[in-house]
């Protein structure tokens, strides 16, 4: 089993953090998913079975929660403080998913923001402390990010980071309601060993 250097485990960098999703933030983050449902919708993940839904709230925290106790997926929130004195907020979205051992030590990575706060380097700060978590603490070998075309702003992030483009994945993800072509980027230890927050906040 993880220890708690593993998870569950809060990161943090400056006023941006990375912290389990819990039951208790289903108000907040109900909240900022229907500020943002036309930003997200083009990106939106669907469910491909006939009349199918995505779960309510309580049962995506359960099922990423027995994803980690399982130790296949890291749930995080990305939350930013507004102040000195102010609790930190939610901000939006990450998690590591899909975590293969053995010989690939590999996981995907996804996430999203507020479009409110689009624009300011949290999803490179939030990508970069949750694969230095998986690359150190994890021992993983290989992360990825899966991405369609036309994400002008998630394919940013990625190559703010330095991901690799490993090319075209075909019809790869089921997205607002149909398959959807999906660029792969990755990145692996050997492509960052000073660690890829430090080498993204030397370019900030």
């Amino acid at each position: 089993m993880w220890g708690s250097a593993i998870w569950p485990v809060t990161l943090e960098c400056g006023d941006l953090g990375l912290r389990p999703i819990r039951y208790r933030d289903r108000r907040e983050w109900t909240d900022l998913r229907i500020r943002n449902a036309q930003w997200m919708a083009p990106w939106e993940a669907s469910n491909p079975l006939p009349g199918g839904d995505l779960p309510s709230y309580a049962a995506m925290v359960r099922s990423l929660n027995q994803q980690a106790r399982q130790e296949t997926a890291l749930p995080f929130l990305i939350t930013e403080r507004e102040g000195l004195r102010s609790a930190p907020a939610i901000a939006g979205q990450l998690t590591v998913s899909t975590i293969v051992w053995g010989s690939a030590r590999m996981a995907t990575l996804g996430y999203w923001v507020d479009e409110a706060r689009a624009g300011r380097g949290i999803a490179p700060t939030a990508v970069a402390l949750a694969t230095d978590h998986c690359f150190g603490a994890l021992g993983l070998h290989r992360m990825e990010i899966n991405i369609k075309p036309e994400n002008a702003a998630s394919l940013r992030v990625v190559e703010k980071l330095g991901f690799r483009d490993e090319g075209l994945r075909k019809r790869y993800l089921h997205i607002a309601g149909q398959w959807a072509d999906h660029r792969s980027f990755a990145l692996t230890t050997e492509d960052v060993p000073e660690g890829l927050l430090t080498r993204w906040l030397a370019r900030t």
